[in-house]
């Protein structure tokens, strides 16, 4: 490098406050474990076990109150904490997807599909919040 031309210096990477990270850590997990939980019923309820019909269901409404608090945790950690934003829209749309479960309980051709949506969501989700990279702040 020549004597006199300095190159310009990045902005040294800040961490995003650890109380937030930790709060949708907590609340994804519990998001995940809810969705294998209701999963579980469904699938026994759809071989006969009609009272287990009635706990996916309320199993299902945990989850909604889960992806609520998660999508208010994800935009607390996206706006005043300057984290990524891509976790605030995906809980919002596990918040929608899942609402919509609940109108499409008797159409498996629907109810099927949106609940492994929710899925997928939900483990991107778990694998971004453990990554080296959801503690650093977004530019």
């Amino acid at each position: 490098m020549q004597e006199g031309i300095t190159r310009p210096l990045s902005a040294p990477e800040r961490s995003v406050s650890a109380g937030l990270l930790y709060g949708l850590r907590v609340l994804v997990i519990a998001q995940a474990v809810g969705l294998i939980v209701a999963a579980s019923f469904a699938g026994q309820a759809v071989q006969g076990g009609a009272d287990l019909a009635e706990t996916h269901v309320m199993v299902g409404m945990v989850v909604h109150l889960i992806a609520l608090l998660q999508t208010v945790a994800a935009v607390l950690f996206w706006r005043p904490g300057r984290g990524a934003g891509w976790p605030a829209a995906a809980s919002a749309g596990l918040l929608l997807i899942g609402m919509g479960q609940h109108f499409t309980w008797n159409l498996l051709g629907t109810h099927v599909p949106s609940g492994l949506t929710l899925f997928g969501l939900t483990v991107a989700l778990l694998v971004w919040v453990w990554s080296p990279r959801a503690a650093v702040r977004g530019r």
